[in-house]
C-alpha cells in the first residue's frame, strides 16, 4: 500500500498520504482510522487504507478552482490511457506545445504513450493529423480521489 486516502469529518475526500505521514496524524491524533488492511500493523496500529480527519476543515477553496495540476493528475483523469490511440499512457502531451505557449494546464495537457507523443512532436493534433478520443477538461476532486 502506497497511498492513504485522507477524507475530512463529514467523509468528504481530501487527499492522499504515505502510509507513513498517516500515522503520524494517529499519533497526533488529528486523525483516526476509517478503513484500514485485515491483519496488517505497524507498531500498535493497524495499516490504514482511509484516515478520517477528527475535526473538519473547510475546503470551500477547493469547490471552486478544483484540483491543481499535475502529471500524475492528468495520468489518473485519463485512466493511464493514450488520447490519440488508446493504448497505456507513460506521459504526457501538451495540446498546444510548450515552445508556442502552451502551458501545464487541465485543458492543455493529456495521457499519451511515447510513440504517440514522439510522433506529434512539436505540433498541434491537427497539424500532425493525430485527433484526440477526447476533449481534456478540469477533473472535480471526486473523479481523482475516487480511482
Amino acid at each position: 500500500m502506497d497511498a492513504v486516502l485522507v477524507i475530512n469529518a463529514d467523509l468528504g475526500p481530501l487527499h492522499r498520504v504515505t502510509v507513513q505521514h498517516a500515522i503520524r496524524m494517529l499519533c497526533r491524533r488529528v486523525a483516526e482510522i476509517h478503513e484500514a488492511e485485515p491483519d496488517r500493523v505497524i507498531g500498535v496500529f493497524p495499516v490504514p487504507r482511509v484516515v478520517r480527519l477528527v475535526r473538519y476543515v473547510v475546503t470551500r477553496w477547493r469547490f471552486s478552482a478544483g484540483p491543481a495540476w499535475s502529471r500524475a493528475g492528468v495520468l489518473r483523469r485519463d485512466g493511464g490511457r493514450c488520447a490519440y490511440c488508446g493504448g497505456p499512457a507513460s506521459t504526457v502531451d501538451h495540446v498546444l506545445p510548450r515552445s508556442r505557449g502552451g502551458g501545464n494546464t487541465w485543458r492543455n495537457t493529456t495521457a499519451a504513450c511515447y510513440p504517440c507523443n514522439q510522433r506529434k512532436g512539436d505540433r498541434t493534433p491537427a497539424e500532425a493529423d493525430m485527433p484526440l478520443r477526447r476533449e481534456p477538461a478540469t477533473p472535480s476532486w471526486a473523479s481523482l480521489a475516487g480511482r
